[in-house]
């Protein structure tokens, strides 16, 4: 089951505040990654991520030279066909979620937003399938070939969450004021659990 939140009916400031939390959820996958293959600098990720947090405190607002932030950033995305470890694919959506973050906020008539939403939600169905597969493999015969269905990826309870974090955050920013405290309140609830969106604990 797709998400598709009408993420067009929010604030362009309710918008980045939705792809900021749901980050918040993926950067964990980036910062396991890079320490397992000493590829890439977690903190330009983490310091980026933070200065979107700084530009969404309207009291306070940063300015964000976006073009330097890309060119930054450009260089922590990873090739996936350069390692040999299933970790890459949940880093690079991490990249290129933070990525599309920068240019919607530039642009926030390009579906750079959803992207963000889309990104989340393709880590975790891509790691749902592994795993259910794997599962499988261990019970099934060589010759057999492994199938895993939609219906499967959707009832796995990683997914579950997914989708209702998504639909929460949602949910909480289209009523929030937009100041600091909303974001605030927002971080906290998609760090509740201690948990990257595929289940990794983060690191403090």
């Amino acid at each position: 089951m797709a998400i598709h939140l009408p993420l067009h009916k929010l604030s362009q400031w309710q918008q980045v505040a939705f792809c900021a939390a749901l980050l918040e959820r993926m950067l964990p996958n980036y910062h396991m990654f890079a320490e397992h293959v000493e590829f890439g600098d977690f903190k330009v990720l983490r310091n980026q991520l933070d200065l979107v947090w700084q530009w969404l405190d309207k009291a306070n607002r940063c300015k964000i030279n976006y073009d330097a932030q890309i060119a930054k950033l450009e260089e922590q995305v990873p090739d996936p066909e350069a390692f040999d470890f299933l970790g890459v694919f949940p880093a690079l959506d991490s990249a290129m979620a933070l990525m599309s973050l920068f240019q919607a906020m530039q642009d926030p008539e390009s579906d750079g937003f959803s992207s963000v939403s889309k990104l989340s939600e393709n880590s975790v169905s891509y790691y749902v399938e592994l795993s259910l597969a794997q599962q499988i493999d261990e019970t099934t015969p060589d010759e057999e070939e492994i199938i895993i269905s939609p219906e499967q990826i959707d009832a796995h309870p990683l997914m579950a969450w997914e989708i209702a974090t998504q639909q929460e955050v949602f949910d909480f920013l289209a009523t929030a004021s937009e100041n600091k405290a909303s974001c605030l309140k927002v971080k906290a609830l998609v760090l509740e659990e201690g948990l990257s969106n595929l289940g990794i604990e983060i690191n403090a």
